[in-house]
């Protein structure tokens, strides 16, 4: 183990690049107690180390600061209580964040102010809610006894009215009973239901004329209860009590119109008033008990229409002054949450970042002799001047004499992988991760897929059109990209936003394989003079003509005369599929090449004699013969005539048929189908090359393996590996000791067999996929065609007919079909086929390029940031 001082850390300086992952440290800090908070928090702010956990063996429960951590569990459970009800009270949540006291040095003198105005605020929110939730059940009861009030006074003036004489009990008389509705009621009776007979209860007993309503001192053996239920649950009340009673009860009840808000339920309630007369104290209290099982709530109504008069003002005016008690109360919950959200995305930002330091705490040693925390953790080489200066602004914040020592490990470990990224490439990188994410110091793909992906996209996509308008809309996003951030957090929003580099890039290249082929919305273009002239008597309809050719060619890409031919589909098809072919090819072999240097890199040379030479010998004397011919035959011209006007060379060969019979014939080729002479021998000789190369993949390497191996055992060598560990014991040193271990591999970790079989796996994949592979790259011209043909089927069935109409209805038509074939273009063939090319792309990135030197099994650096944690938290 060494530890360098700061200028050698600066002398170690690497260039970044994307090419390769950036070059990692495992580096060790030793922090004072005292400096320890300050110091993860001011590496929190940078996002430039990833802590490793050095306490595995101990759970999460018994850590050291697993204390703090709860403390600001609680506090962010308050928090998310308070943003609670700033929700339920539709108060407006401000977005203000108080940046001076987000990213200062916070001291534990202001944690704990924090802490306080905190549960200050929680607990008078508290108290008002509680008072608020009392003063609504008083309320609801409040209601509930008026209607039930106004019920049995209407009821008593209805039994009151059907008596002509009221009949007197023991003498006494009284009264009409309520002869004046109550408080100037008027009840039309119109929702009010009952069951049982009242004149069978005037039978048995003599009722004085005020029902209820006797003398002192007299008694009459019948009464009545009251109260409210819900509306769903009348009629089972009015079956219980019928059968309960067998009949022995009057029912009435009306259905209160208004929702009663009750704050025991989420949704207002519909209740109904009802009132039960029963013979007998037996049969009230059995009533009583069955509309109390039912939810019932049951209120004592005195049976004197003068007293329940006045009970009744009574409750009127209670019921006015509690409305002004709850509306006060609503006013100062409102106040006082509004004073809370004005500061509540600062507290939660800082609860978040305090609790991620303390969980940070959690994975650091504790040396109890040094008082000093000790961690590990790994980051980029070229960041540890950055972290050197951090560790030196957290030592001043603290107020401390005592620095952070920071010091880097030699170590055989392998490091996590950090590939430095911005905007641009962040899209193109996250590709490639979602494939694997690259081992350190293995060859990126990501840099190549920055140009390929695009070009490839649009080779399938290629139109000016539609790549214009792909265009337009990536660089709208990008121009306002810092106005559409909110997009990143929508979950069906974030893969567009985060690609919009690559949708630029993909209607920029698409726009220039659309000029290519000379489409623009399916149209030809003209901007240079074709190399065709049509006769300019064209004849009639179905009249066959022929194109003379002129005496020079179209300069760049696809001659515009060809739209117009009959045989064009004949002409893109057999153009398309070459040119797949060549640059199928073209893409395999970058990525074969591409093993040269990781195997430079990883100083295993043996890869690239004994791996990468055959396989790209394999590829080109099969596939790169295959491109030959293809260029041979487009820069052949094969009706070209001598002298004599006799053509100077046969028809066209199929080259599907030449490379099937190089196979299945090889040697000979017939004379009508041969492009050069010696062509025979050279397709023999490629053939034979090609078949020895593989048993050259196949045994060289592990031979040589085996040879190494035991020589190195024939020597008494064995291979060693070493790593670096911390320990915090106290062995009789005071303080932390460094140890190196080594570790002695045994001679049995070489297995030739397993080797043996690995190398043939590897083997027989790459002959297999050299063949199938470069048949999937014929994808590019299927969908290139495909997209041409649906783009031309919109523009003569919707659009175009339009054009050649006549009348005043011309301009509507127009607008229409112009409406028709815009939504369609937008949606189908921009949308849909947009999105089916792009996944083509991604195969052939991940299939046919990756596999040639891309392993991918890396492990992603997630280093420590305030940022990634705020940003998961938003997430939530």
């Amino acid at each position: 183990m060494t530890s360098r001082g700061w200028g050698q850390l600066r002398s170690r300086k690497k260039t970044t690049s994307i090419f390769r992952s950036e070059v990692m440290s495992l580096v060790q800090l030793y922090i004072p107690s005292d400096v320890a908070r300050y110091t993860v928090a001011q590496l929190g702010e940078m996002g430039l180390i990833q802590f490793r956990d050095l306490n595995q063996d101990v759970s999460a429960f018994q850590r050291s600061f697993v204390g703090d951590v709860r403390r600001f569990d609680e506090i962010e459970r308050k928090l998310r209580y308070l943003q609670s009800k700033i929700v339920e009270s539709d108060v407006d949540l401000y977005d203000f964040l108080d940046n001076d006291f987000i990213s200062a040095a916070r001291g534990p003198r202001d944690i704990d102010e924090m802490e306080e105005a905190i549960n200050a605020h929680e607990g008078r929110v508290l108290r008002l809610a509680a008072a608020y939730k009392d003063m609504q059940l008083k309320h609801v009861e409040l209601v509930e006894n008026k209607h039930v009030l106004e019920e049995v006074s209407s009821l008593f003036t209805e039994i009151t009215g059907r008596q002509s004489t009221a009949p007197t009990v023991h003498g006494s008389t009284s009264g009409p009973l309520d002869s004046v509705p109550l408080l100037g009621r008027t009840d039309t009776m119109a929702s009010r239901r009952s069951i049982g007979s009242m004149d069978a209860a005037r039978g048995e007993l003599a009722f004085d004329a005020e029902i209820g309503g006797m003398s002192a001192g007299h008694d009459i053996n019948i009464g009545f209860i009251t109260g409210v239920i819900s509306r769903d649950r009348i009629s089972t009340l009015e079956r219980v009590l019928w059968r309960s009673l067998r009949g022995n009860m009057f029912l009435n009840y009306v259905d209160i119109e208004e929702p009663i808000s009750d704050p025991r339920h989420e949704e207002p309630i519909y209740k109904s008033a009802f009132i039960v007369f029963a013979h007998g104290e037996t049969l009230r209290d059995r009533a009583t008990k069955i509309a109390e099982s039912l939810g019932a709530t049951l209120y004592q109504v005195d049976p004197s229409a003068e007293r329940r008069q006045e009970e009744l003002i009574d409750t009127m005016s209670r019921l006015d002054d509690l409305r002004q008690i709850l509306e006060n109360n609503r006013v100062a919950r409102i106040n006082e949450l509004t004073t809370v959200s004005e500061q509540i995305n600062t507290w939660f930002t800082v609860v978040r970042k305090e609790k991620a330091v303390y969980h940070a705490l959690n994975l650091f040693n504790y040396d109890s002799n040094r008082n000093c925390l000790i961690a590990e953790g790994w980051c980029a080489t070229n960041d540890i001047p950055a972290i050197q200066s951090a560790l030196h602004v957290a030592t001043e914040d603290a107020g401390s004499n005592v620095p952070t020592v920071l010091q880097e490990l030699r170590t055989t470990k392998e490091p996590p992988t950090f590939v430095r990224t911005n905007r641009f490439t962040e899209g193109f990188q996250n590709i490639v991760d979602a494939y694997g994410v690259p081992k350190a110091g293995e060859v990126n793909p990501g840099l190549f897929t920055v140009i390929t992906f695009p070009f490839l996209f649009a080779l399938m996509f290629g139109d000016l059109g539609h790549g214009f308008l792909m265009t337009l809309c990536a660089a709208l996003l990008c121009y306002y990209e810092k106005r559409l951030a909110w997009m990143a957090k929508d979950e069906s929003m974030r893969m567009f936003y985060s690609g919009r580099y690559i949708v630029l890039l993909m209607g920029i290249f698409s726009m220039f394989t659309g000029f290519l082929y000379n489409d623009i919305f399916s149209r030809a273009m003209s901007p240079f003079a074709s190399g065709w002239r049509w006769p300019s008597d064209a004849g009639g309809e179905g009249v066959v003509v022929e194109a003379t050719k002129l005496g020079h060619t179209y300069p760049v890409g696809i001659d515009p005369a060809w739209h117009h031919a009959s045989n064009s589909l004949l002409f893109t098809n057999s153009y398309k599929m070459k040119m797949s072919i060549v640059l199928g090819v073209i893409h395999m072999t970058l990525g074969i090449c591409l093993q040269v240097p990781n195997a430079l890199h990883f100083k295993k040379r043996i890869n690239i004699i004994h791996v990468f030479v055959p396989q790209i010998i394999f590829l080109f004397s099969i596939f790169g013969y295959l491109v030959f011919a293809i260029i041979l035959k487009w820069s052949t011209d094969w009706y070209a005539r001598d002298a004599t006007g006799e053509l100077t060379h046969i028809s066209p060969p199929s080259l599907l048929n030449m490379l099937i019979y190089m196979f299945l014939r090889p040697g000979s080729v017939n004379e009508s189908e041969r492009m050069f002479s010696g062509q025979a021998f050279l397709q023999t000789l490629l053939l034979l090359t090609a078949l020895a190369c593989v048993p050259w993949m196949l045994l060289v390497k592990p031979l040589i393996l085996r040879n190494e191996h035991r020589k190195i055992v024939s020597e008494g060598y064995g291979r060693i590996s070493s790593h670096v560990r911390v320990s915090t014991e106290a062995d009789g040193m005071a303080g932390a000791v460094v140890l190196s271990e080594q570790e002695e591999m045994q001679a049995d970790d070489f297995d030739f067999a397993e080797i043996m079989i690995n190398q043939s796996i590897h083997t027989i994949e790459f002959c297999l996929n050299s063949i199938s592979n470069t048949a999937s790259y014929l994808r590019l011209w299927a969908l290139s065609l495909a997209h041409a043909q649906l783009s031309e089927v919109l523009w003569s069935m919707i659009f175009q007919p339009t054009l050649k109409m006549s009348g005043a209805l011309q301009p509507v038509a127009i607008m229409f079909g112009f409406a028709v074939w815009f939504t369609l273009t937008f949606g189908i063939l921009i949308g849909m086929e947009g999105l089916s090319a792009f996944l083509h792309a991604l195969r052939l990135h991940w299939v046919e390029f990756n596999n040639k030197f891309y392993d991918g099994t890396g492990v992603k650096f997630e280093p420590f940031s305030f940022k990634a944690v705020l940003d998961e938290a938003d997430e939530q």
